[in-house]
């Protein structure tokens, strides 16, 4: 028996893995958490409406825009307000270079992980020109805290159409040198094909969402199956594979990267004119009763699930988060290979731990 973790570079966060090999071998893998819990969901509890959407920022914190989106859209349901367009197009664009961001570094840390240092440079070169983006619109780069119930905090920068009209430009020729530098590459390939296979029955048991599913041939993009703001009126794809292994969840990612690059390039010519905020009351307070949103993540299906007694603050708050469900296959995954196949498929996986620790 083996400890990885609690604090190993491979885990990207604060993950504790108890491993039985035999010689090499993985017989079982035990993920231990705890190590990064915050209690998120109780500190909710105290939090009004407005501000509890902005912890989930601290949860998955590459995909802090779609958090507070899903929180903001469950707040919006209980209120039954209905947002400007505007806001709404803002809302998504935000969404998608924010899914492009978590995956343009997921892509580098993967390669990074198998034994490729050069890609990490060039992720987070392209991944920068997103940041300064995010920078100018909402002051920060990583916990943005945009989302307002009724819409969006602060209204376009400026210059944000000419800012991301030219990474557009920029990205197109480097998501085909991603390609170049990784995808081709004998050695990743090897590294990655016929390794951590995981069916479609067990996917779906498993309750894993997102390209981890999606990699496995289950059809379960929220976008496409249960529709929010406008992404009924955009035309992408649903990104799937069959073959189920590390190789599979590397290509649906680097697929959804060419299709949240498409919905930009779509919405960015089209921004309505008009408000970015729907009016709304000082203090919020949902009516009694019980509520629920979900959203689409870089990694998969969040879901907000909201009581409440009336009050000005929740009675209870629950998170579907996706690295937890994702997380409970590693086992699966992982019985029968190696103890050097374990990294490659805890990378395909994509965790961001304080999204499962919360």
């Amino acid at each position: 028996m083996i400890n990885v973790g609690p604090q190993h570079p491979s885990t990207h966060g604060v993950l504790h893995l108890v491993i039985t090999l035999r010689g090499e071998t993985i017989i079982k893998v035990e993920p231990h958490l705890g190590y990064i819990h915050r209690s998120i969901e109780k500190m909710c509890e105290s939090l009004s409406y407005r501000q509890f959407i902005y912890v989930t920022s601290r949860m998955d914190y590459l995909s802090s825009h779609i958090n507070n989106h899903g929180c903001a859209l469950c707040v919006e349901k209980g209120l039954q307000i209905e947002i400007p367009e505007r806001a709404k197009v803002i809302r998504v664009l935000m969404d998608e270079l924010t899914r492009l961001a978590s995956h343009q570094l997921w892509w580098g840390a993967m390669a990074m992980d198998v034994g490729a240092l050069t890609p990490f440079f060039h992720a987070f070169r392209e991944r920068e020109t997103i940041n300064e983006i995010m920078e100018e619109t909402c002051g920060a780069r990583l916990t943005m805290n945009y989302m307002v119930p009724g819409g969006v905090m602060y209204d376009l920068h400026p210059n944000f159409q000419k800012r991301v009209k030219d990474f557009i430009t920029l990205f197109k020729s480097k998501i085909d040198e991603y390609d170049e530098m990784v995808t081709g590459n004998v050695i990743f390939q090897n590294r990655m094909k016929d390794v951590g296979f995981i069916s479609k029955e067990d996917a779906i048991s498993y309750g894993c969402t997102g390209p981890t599913a999606r990699a496995s041939d289950v059809s379960c993009d929220i976008r496409k199956l249960f529709p929010y703001e406008v992404y009924d009126k955009l035309d992408f794809h649903e990104i799937t594979a069959t073959d189920g292994d590390c190789f599979a969840r590397y290509m649906v990612r680097v697929q959804e990267m060419r299709q949240s690059l498409s919905i930009v390039e779509q919405l960015i010519d089209i921004i309505p004119e008009g408000d970015f905020q729907a009016k709304t009351k000082a203090v919020l307070k949902l009516p009694k009763g019980e509520f629920y949103s979900r959203v689409e993540t870089a990694r998969g299906e969040f879901g907000v699930y909201i009581i409440s007694e009336g009050g000005t603050t929740p009675y209870r708050i629950k998170f579907r988060s996706p690295g937890f469900s994702n997380l409970s296959a590693l086992d699966h995954m992982a019985r029968g290979h190696k103890i050097g196949d374990l990294v490659a498929i805890m990378g395909t996986l994509d965790l961001v731990i304080p999204d499962i620790d919360r």
